[in-house]
């Protein structure tokens, strides 16, 4: 178990090195496949090189709708009058959840007796030549390294929502 400070330095450490070209998929489970590079400890150029699958599952709209019954007892007309527009307006206050599942079957690993900053370069001249728009390329630390997966996971959250909330605006969704 990792201690917290341990943790919030993988999250410091972590640098995404080529991201994915595809963002999550709105409408169906997104695959990514990540190489993650890390040092090991007390060892001069020898670098751990892991590789695996991480798959986005779609997000899912989650909406407050429990407020639709919401009942304004001993408020007065302009409290019912905001409880109507509320429930109006229910489809403006929408959520997305998103889920990951992190294969760890798929994961495989090699040492590489290189140093760390040829070992990045080759794996990201790689991806950018193979033009493969799912790899990313993730620099970590290797005791945590799984938490560099998931800040990794986080960040593409983030860059998929936007996304996410234009195709389910697009579909009348929310």
């Amino acid at each position: 178990m990792h201690s917290e400070s341990d943790i919030q330095y993988a999250l410091d450490m972590t640098k995404v090195l080529h991201e994915p070209d595809r963002r999550i998929d709105t409408f169906g489970n997104t695959q990514f496949e990540f190489q993650l590079v890390s040092e090991l400890m007390d060892e001069v150029d020898q670098v751990r090189v892991r590789q695996g699958r991480i798959e986005a599952q779609k997000p899912v709209i989650l909406r407050p709708d429990g407020l639709a019954g919401f009942d304004f007892e001993g408020f007065g007309p302009e409290a019912e009058k905001f409880g109507s527009w509320l429930k109006e307006n229910l489809h403006r206050i929408a959520f997305f959840q998103y889920g990951f599942h992190f294969k760890k079957s798929d994961v495989s690993e090699e040492i590489v007796h290189e140093s760390m900053e040829n070992v990045c370069g080759k794996l990201v001249a790689d991806t950018r030549s193979t033009g493969n728009p799912m790899r990313a390329v993730i620099q970590g630390v290797d005791d945590a390294w799984e938490v560099c997966l998931l800040k990794f996971t986080v960040e593409m959250i983030a860059k998929s929502r936007g996304i996410n909330e234009f195709d389910f605006k697009r579909r009348g969704l929310i």
